[in-house]
């Protein structure tokens, strides 16, 4: 299983932002969002961040997701 972050995306496009705006309004590094828009494993920390900023919970910006069998 791994995270995925779609959520999230579709969130800002609902909200009329960008990756930009996101790391304006959270303060995360560049290597931060290109972390989340790869998929990568960021902190708590980071995601707590992105809900304040965005009013919301965890399950509004990721979600598990089950590697597809071969």
């Amino acid at each position: 299983m791994h995270i995925s972050y779609d959520k999230l995306w579709k969130l800002l496009i609902d909200k009329k932002m960008n990756k930009q705006d996101l790391k304006k309004v959270t303060g995360l590094s560049s290597a931060t969002i290109a972390k989340l828009g790869k998929g990568g494993n960021v902190t708590t920390d980071v995601l707590i961040k992105i809900c304040e900023a965005l009013e919301c919970g965890l399950e509004d910006i990721m979600e598990l997701v089950k590697e597809k069998s071969r």
